[in-house]
């Protein structure tokens, strides 16, 4: 299962200190993933992308970067995070689920300044692959290349979108689409995947794949980020997603007795700090970029995540899988066994802890530490 982060700021980051440099970044994330649970295929190695906005002189659309060369051993990844300024950015690693292993498969996908992301994976997506296709308008089913359920789920956003009266060809303007614009488009675009299973569901007595998605989306104009964490399930836990916000994202002077043990000593830890009730900084992401988990809260399942201004807003997904009991109880067992995993009120993961000093570790890891570390002097 894929992992993804999200990047708001008020001013331009280099991107080496949030995708390279902290020691559980996404990029260390795409080899040792240490909320994920699948150990059959421990790695996050096909593929990734980055995207960010540039400067508003070179035009309102982003800037994205993809490659199928797993993100630990690709020099070039280095190169241009370490040169390379912004104040919005998506990245993403992958673990192939629908689709093969090629650049158009790759996230983040893009189409004028919009730019979007999945990490999970809708429910019997062969069956209602064809429904998909055919309800959407043709320029948004010529849009796709590859062969994810992620980049039909883009253009099913973007058909939402359109049918909405927002053209996507359009430039909106200073100050985008507007984040309930898109916050809608997202909660369309999951209500019409659920009413294509439901549909296909419905004529058979037995299902021949599991029909229950889940749909951790990032979707950006630009200017506001509507995230969201859901799964099409009443009994079922989402797959994982964080976010952090502060004043400055700085590296630590006290580095844990994880990263202090650590051979490699170009490896840094990077905390959130607060210095008034303001927020320069949002971050998102499905894996805590950081050990310190004070810096970060667990968005609620079933849930949006939009961020207008470095103003971080959650609001409930109600609809058939929403419960209105606060005390309702929710199982791991489906999220695990597709990769991944939730944590508790505490914050510490549940059934099955990967986290720092834990013995199971990814196969050949220090292998692949080896190749980080010779990326990180090149």
């Amino acid at each position: 299962m894929c992992r993804f982060m999200v990047y708001k700021g008020k001013n331009d980051i280099l991107l080496s200190e949030l995708i390279l440099d902290p020691s559980h970044s996404i990029l260390t994330q795409s080899f040792d993933s240490r909320l994920r649970l699948d150990r059959r295929r421990p790695h996050n190695g096909d593929g990734f992308g980055i995207g960010y906005y540039t400067s508003p002189a070179l035009g309102p659309e982003p800037c994205v970067f993809t490659s199928t060369i797993p993100a630990w051993n690709c020099i070039n990844l280095s190169r241009l995070a370490s040169k390379t300024t912004s104040s919005l950015l998506f990245a993403h690693v992958r673990a192939t689920t629908e689709g093969n292993l090629s650049d158009s498969n790759c996230h983040p996908f893009s189409y004028k300044r919009l730019m979007f992301m999945h990490n999970g994976g809708i429910g019997c997506f062969k069956r209602i692959k064809r429904r998909l296709a055919l309800s959407l308008n043709e320029q948004w089913f010529s849009l796709v290349q590859g062969s994810t359920d992620s980049e039909w789920a883009f253009s099913l956003f973007l058909d939402c979108l359109d049918k909405a009266g927002h053209s996507p060809h359009s430039d909106p303007g200073k100050g985008g689409f507007g984040h309930t614009v898109l916050r809608q488009a997202i909660l369309k675009t999951i209500e019409r995947i659920n009413g294509f299973i439901r549909e296909v569901v419905g004529e058979s007595d037995t299902a021949t794949e599991d029909a229950r998605s889940l749909l951790n989306f990032a979707v950006t104009d630009g200017e506001s980020v509507i995230c969201t964490r859901y799964v099409s399930s009443k009994t079922d836990e989402a797959a994982s997603l964080f976010f952090s916000s502060g004043t400055s994202w700085k590296e630590s002077k006290n580095a844990p007795k994880a990263l202090a043990d650590s051979e490699a000593a170009d490896e840094k830890d990077y905390v959130m700090e607060r210095r008034d009730k303001g927020s320069d900084i949002v971050l998102v992401a499905s894996e805590p970029l950081t050990f310190e988990r004070d810096n970060w809260v667990t968005v609620p399942t079933n849930s949006t995540l939009t961020i207008y201004n470095q103003t971080v807003m959650i609001h409930p997904i109600i609809d058939e899988f929403y419960s209105h009991d606060p005390a309702h109880s929710r199982s791991a067992g489906f999220a695990q066994a597709k990769g991944q995993t939730i944590t508790g009120p505490d914050k510490r993961v549940l059934a099955d802890d990967h986290g720092p000093g834990s013995d199971d570790v990814p196969p050949n890891i220090d292998i692949v530490k080896g190749a980080i570390r010779r990326l990180r002097v090149a």
